[in-house]
Order: structure tokens, then C-alpha cells, then sequence
């Protein structure tokens, strides 16, 4: 947890996607596990979005898109 206590925000951007794919495989998980299609549903379309948070950060450590270029 080096990067707790450092300004360099790469390390805790890479943190952050760590536990975000963590939370995209949990509702990926539970969609096979409830019967409940309007859960179903809500676990799906969280999921999507974190993958779409996820790419942002993505898109920062890489400086891809002109909001996060320097």
C-alpha cells in the first residue's frame, strides 16, 4: 500500500480499477445467482457502468483523451 501515502495519482488509479474489477466480477457473479430479473437487470447495467469508469481511468494513466492530457 506504498501508494497510499504518495501524490503520484498512477498508483491510486491502479488501485481503484483493481477494486472496481473486483466489484464487475462480483455482480457478474450474482447475475448467475438470483432469479429476480429486474435484479438481473440492475447488476447488469451496474456492472456496465463501472466497466465504463474503469476505461476512464484507463484513458487518464494513458493520457488518451484531451480532458486528461496535461
Amino acid at each position: 500500500m506504498e501508494y497510499a501515502n504518495s501524490n503520484n495519482p498512477l498508483g491510486h488509479t491502479a488501485n481503484l480499477k483493481s477494486k472496481l474489477s473486483e466489484l464487475i466480477e462480483h455482480l457478474r457473479k450474482d447475475i448467475l445467482m438470483v432469479d429476480d430479473i429486474a435484479a438481473k437487470s440492475l447488476f447488469e447495467v451496474s456492472a456496465e457502468v463501472l466497466v465504463g469508469l474503469h476505461k476512464a481511468f484507463t484513458h487518464y494513466e494513458e493520457g488518451k483523451e484531451d480532458a486528461w492530457k496535461k
